[in-house]
């Protein structure tokens, strides 16, 4: 877990360095009555219209964004991106992770109910390391819509940090879905309101 949430960081630090370089390189593209222009978010821009009038713009982000998959949406931050890597046999994985290493995994099975993987998936995401302590216990989270989703709760300790992990999933005959969270102790005063957004915002359209 340590070397996959390190390779996260590491990931987001080169992106960050790459585009630091990259000084002329502007994020978005606006356009305004067939004119565009370059802009990243928070900066003003002049823009001259047809007509010769110039218009004065500005783009600016939303706190959060909203991603949806196939069977589901959530809420999330707007400056963290959501990846989806296919994992075959018809699982399509989606992770939006912070840099301190907050995740929260959506994992889509097109062929299967997967709630039975509960405890295999917290056995993947809690490998626990020489000297760690694992303590889990059952959970259920109700949606905003009433639907119960079942799972586990677990807790991940060391020497020097503390790390919570909530796995719940939801199923049909063939098909459903698994959702994992993860958030250090140390990182929860800001980090934690990532995760409770999710859960807040969460939408299964199965």
């Amino acid at each position: 877990m340590r070397l996959r949430l390190a390779a996260t960081v590491l990931a987001t630090i080169l992106l960050c360095a790459g585009l630091a370089r990259a000084e002329d390189l502007k994020a978005f593209k606006l356009t305004i009555d067939g004119v565009t222009v370059d802009i990243d978010p928070g900066e003003d821009a002049n823009v001259s219209l047809p007509g010769g009038k110039t218009a004065k713009v500005r783009l600016d982000r939303n706190d959060f964004a909203t991603f949806s998959g196939g069977t589901f949406s959530f809420v999330h931050p707007s400056n963290i991106s959501v990846t989806k890597t296919d994992l075959g046999d018809s699982i399509t994985q989606y992770l939006a992770a912070s840099a301190l290493g907050t995740i929260v995994v959506v994992q889509e099975y097109g062929k299967m109910n997967p709630v039975s993987l509960n405890q295999l998936m917290l056995q993947e995401m809690t490998k626990v390391q020489a000297g760690g302590i694992l303590t889990q216990e059952p959970t259920t989270r109700k949606l905003p819509d009433g639907r119960e989703l079942t799972g586990v709760k677990a807790t991940v300790r060391t020497r020097t940090d503390k790390a919570d992990f909530e796995i719940v999933g939801f199923g049909l005959a063939d098909q459903g879905l698994l959702f994992i969270t993860r958030v250090g102790d140390q990182d929860a005063a800001t980090e934690q309101p990532m995760i409770d957004k999710f859960w807040e915002t969460l939408k299964i359209k199965l």
